[in-house]
């Protein structure tokens, strides 16, 4: 059956379909020996060969591959580095060369991280309509007012506009306070950009849950398979 490219390339792992779109309209994408770049291009994944990046890709999709990673600080949420840091694909075993980052976490922060090889469902918790709840425990260098706490939970303007509704209550008091802050966005390092617009460095991040997932007892730097029920329920249900 014929379906879109990128949705094809996304379904067999290599990358998220907006990269996948990325990749066909840079000409890296042949089908039956001939460069496409239109993003409106099908093609039947049975049936015809699919090159992307000079590699074929399998007439089968293959079975689905669902992860959770609890990232440690100091690793970078990407398939590779150009400066030789390391990846969070080090710490996958024998599934780094099957599955790739859904988001993704800063090189200083840690927590639930998720992987997959499946576009359709890397897509459903991407997708900012879908409002999927992250959830994160944050440690600040100082003491925000209930003021500047509640000016965060309403949205402030970053990058020309508002950010979406947050969810932030204090959950250890003290001169380095620790925080529970849950977004429905991810925008680039927003929480600590959020924390300093009042002038409050982040000192430590960790993200503990997405939607209903959270990382329970996954020890640092190890990860797991998500259980059938846990994926229906992330890709079936936006609420925490």
């Amino acid at each position: 059956m014929q379906q879109r490219l990128q949705k094809i390339i996304a379904r067999a792992g290599v990358t998220s379909r907006r990269k996948a779109e990325e990749l066909i309209t840079l000409g890296r994408v042949v089908v039956n020996g001939e460069v496409v770049t239109a993003l409106g291009t099908k093609a039947d994944p049975e049936r015809d060969s699919i090159k992307v990046n000079g590699k074929r890709l399998a007439s089968s999709i293959g079975s689905r591959v669902y992860l959770m990673l609890n990232k440690p600080r100091g690793y970078i949420s990407s398939t590779s580095d150009p400066n030789g840091r390391s990846t969070v694909m080090s710490l996958l075993g024998r599934y780094r060369s099957r599955v790739y980052p859904i988001g993704r976490l800063d090189y200083a922060s840690e927590g639930l991280l998720l992987f997959t090889n499946d576009g359709d469902f890397a897509n459903h918790v991407l997708s900012a309509k879908n409002k999927i709840p992250k959830t994160y425990r944050v440690k600040i260098k100082g003491n925000p007012s209930e003021e500047e706490l509640q000016k965060l939970r309403n949205g402030i303007r970053l990058d020309g506009r508002s950010t979406a509704p947050a969810r932030i209550k204090r959950i250890r008091s003290g001169e380095n306070p620790w925080f529970e802050v849950v977004l429905t966005e991810g925008r680039n390092q927003q929480i600590r950009r959020m924390f300093l617009r009042f002038g409050y460095l982040v000192g430590k991040i960790k993200r503990v849950k997405i939607g209903p997932l959270g990382l329970g007892t996954l020890p640092v730097g190890k990860h797991r398979l998500l259980t059938e029920r846990e994926v229906q329920r992330l890709a079936a249900d936006p609420k925490p």
